[in-house]
């Protein structure tokens, strides 16, 4: 029978309305089958903008989506290499069997999150894996800077990047080795214009202030993400409210004394028991990171993995969300922050992901509030020793990246029904 609709205009927004006897449905499956996991996430997206219904079904075939048949939707996904399986309601009914019998759940995603990214105006010689994630798979978002948070417009999104970032005004610790290079000194000036512009003396007070606002979103129920650097120099920000720990060299005047015993570890979200690398001509921030000792054992590309925890899709469905894959083990990565030495991370913190054989955690969730936080340490899923100046990841040569699925993961995290835990 052919499917017949209508499309009908309301507030702006395109509905798609189905009128037909039939009840089949479309799965997008995310096992080894599909061909672009990544646009996959952009299909769910572009239907919940539509007011289509999407069922996110957890652990089966690596986190398959599911809705009812739209022509309109299978038509978008075959444009942007999506693979897709019109199912029948008896095929939906044994799908629903199995998902109730194994560890497995079905998740109802009812909104599109609105999406935002803190990320400079300016230009940086990096880019960012999740900006390159967002755009392949074709999810709009907005870019945010301190101005933007300060004023308060973080009340407008649900889920929120940050951006590669150092949340201590130490300019990423870049001095060191590029203290001299135009775009060092080019970031380092409009940092500090921006930071007078909003009523700071200092770039590192300003990013205090940033960093709590932050922390506030994230109480009052928002989605935070982030990598690399972002991750643990938010914390190091709150942690040191009050106390200076820039060195003279970078902002001009001297350090709080013995400023390692005054950290606050009481106003953290992910770590504690830390110190901070006193050394200005060290690329650390923190002893939380494990890239010094990965430099000093590197394991190379071939042989850097880490493994995702299998959790209980009915019992913990959050967790199981932001580890749905087609794999169970992925390529490491390297970044300013590689990984996070399991001693300082608060008990409280769930470890999603760790490495094989070495002392680190590689992704992590916790709660904060009435929200919650979710930090991948590394730079690019992709490129596993990004430097300064590297060309962008071209995503499209990396259609089925498991990397790059866990950001996508945590970008459709928000929209999930919320539902309580059982136990």
């Amino acid at each position: 029978m052919k499917l017949e609709r209508i499309l009908v205009i309301l507030c702006g927004v395109l509905i798609l309305a189905p009128f037909s006897a039939s009840a089949d449905k479309l799965l997008i499956p995310m096992d080894l089958r599909q061909t672009d996991h990544l646009k996959a996430y952009g299909i769910a997206y572009w239907a919940l903008e539509r007011q289509v219904e999407v069922e996110w079904l957890l652990n089966y075939r690596g986190g398959s989506f599911l809705m009812a048949f739209s022509d309109i939707v299978d038509a978008e996904a075959t444009v942007r290499g999506v693979r897709t399986e019109r199912i029948s309601e008896s095929q939906a009914v044994q799908i629903y069997g199995t998902i109730e019998e194994e560890n497995m759940e079905v998740v109802r995603l009812e909104k599109a999150p609105r999406v935002a990214v803190y990320a400079p105006p300016m230009h940086q010689p990096w880019d960012d894996a999740v900006t390159l994630a967002l755009t392949y798979a074709e999810i709009q978002y907005d870019l945010l800077w301190d101005p933007e948070v300060l004023a308060g417009d973080l009340a407008n999104y649900d889920w929120l990047h940050l951006h590669h970032e150092d949340f201590t005004g130490q300019f990423g610790r870049f001095y060191i080795s590029y203290r001299n290079a135009p775009w060092y000194q080019q970031m380092k000036i409009e940092h500090e214009q921006t930071a007078r512009s909003l009523g700071f003396s200092k770039v590192s007070e300003a990013k205090k202030a940033v960093a709590r606002t932050i922390k506030q979103y994230v109480e009052n129920g928002g989605f935070l993400f982030a990598m690399c650097s972002a991750t643990d120099t938010i914390d190091i920000a709150l942690a040191a409210e009050n106390i200076d720990i820039v060195a003279e060299i970078v902002d001009g005047d001297g350090l709080t004394p013995n400023y390692n015993d005054l950290l606050d570890y009481a106003k953290t979200m992910a770590f504690t028991g830390f110190k901070l690398e006193e050394n200005i001509w060290e690329y650390e921030f923190s002893n939380i990171d494990t890239y010094r000792e990965r430099v000093m054992n590197p394991r190379g590309a071939e042989a850097d993995f880490f493994t995702l925890f299998e959790f209980s899709a009915k019992l913990s469905p959050v967790e199981s969300m932001l580890t749905q894959n087609h794999v169970s083990h992925v390529k490491g990565f390297l970044g300013q922050t590689v990984g996070y030495y399991r001693r300082f991370i608060r008990p409280s913190v769930v470890i999603l992901g760790e490495a094989e054989g070495i002392d680190e955690v590689k992704y992590i969730h916790g709660n904060v509030g009435n929200g919650t936080f979710t930090f991948l340490a590394g730079h690019d899923p992709e490129d596993y020793q990004h430097l300064v100046g590297d060309p962008p990841t071209n995503l499209a040569f990396h259609r089925n990246s498991p990397g790059y699925r866990l950001i996508l993961n945590n970008v459709l995290f928000p929209a999930a029904k919320k539902k309580e835990q059982k136990t």
